[in-house]
């Protein structure tokens, strides 16, 4: 990961920013809200496609043969990521109450939101085995403990890694775990100035592998450099929309 790189293409964005027509600045946020909605959400099974997704968040209409939990998981991931919008705009860090605020809003009509599981669960197809109800408790807790040092030992692309890799390793809710994590990921990259990054439902598969990856060896490094990738060529996108030099 070329952490210097990323850094000179976030600073030249943000001072070109007042250069780029608010309306098209606009347009690639209000893309990328749907795609993220989308795609966050398929990765957990929810079927919806893209163009379904934009009629639900974007045009408000009704799609025909989707259950409804579909329909409130994606119009909930909307909602969540514009609290966590609000939340960065307003200098307010990442707690423990922050995060379960976040997955209450995501798990709005589901199920309970913003309340640790009192069962042991499992992830499907991964080696890993997340902790039981009693021994996540102090994991969690030691989670949002160790942050503020994660904070000064790590730049900011590292961080979003680790706070998404370690918190969905702990699992601590019942269902939602995975948004949630890549919600507080992209939380971590906005505070830091960064563009939230979406991961694609056809690179899944690598994705659960670098997760994998740090569960079972603690190798943080493959989600990170994945996470750097897309920052990336998301930070190079949206300078297309500022005038050269």
């Amino acid at each position: 990961m070329d952490y210097p790189q990323l850094c000179r293409l976030r600073d030249e964005l943000l001072r070109k920013k007042n250069q780029i027509p608010k309306a098209a600045f606009e347009s690639f946020d209000k893309s990328f809200d749907i795609e993220y909605a989308h795609n966050s959400t398929a990765i957990e099974g929810n079927t919806l496609s893209l163009i379904e997704t934009k009629a639900v968040l974007e045009d408000n209409l009704s799609v025909g043969g989707k259950s409804l939990r579909e329909i409130y998981e994606v119009v909930n991931h909307d909602k969540a990521f514009s609290y966590v919008k609000k939340c960065i705009a307003d200098g307010k860090p990442l707690d423990e109450n922050t995060v379960k605020d976040i997955h209450a809003v995501l798990m709005e009509n589901i199920l309970a939101g913003g309340v640790y599981r009192n069962v042991a669960v499992r992830i499907t197809g991964a080696a890993h085995k997340p902790p039981a109800p009693s021994e996540m408790y102090s994991q969690v807790k030691g989670f949002f403990a160790a942050l503020p040092a994660k904070h000064a030992e790590m730049n900011a692309v590292q961080l979003a890694a680790y706070t998404h890799a370690e918190f969905v390793k702990i699992h601590p809710f019942e269902d939602g775990n995975g948004r949630t994590s890549r919600l507080i990921m992209n939380y971590q990259l906005m505070a830091n100035r960064f563009l939230p990054v979406s991961i694609a439902k056809e690179n899944r598969l690598n994705y659960f592998n670098a997760l994998e990856e740090y569960a079972t060896n603690g190798n943080l490094q493959p989600f990170t450099e994945m996470i750097a990738a897309l920052e990336s060529v998301k930070l190079k996108d949206y300078l297309t929309l500022a005038p050269p030099g």
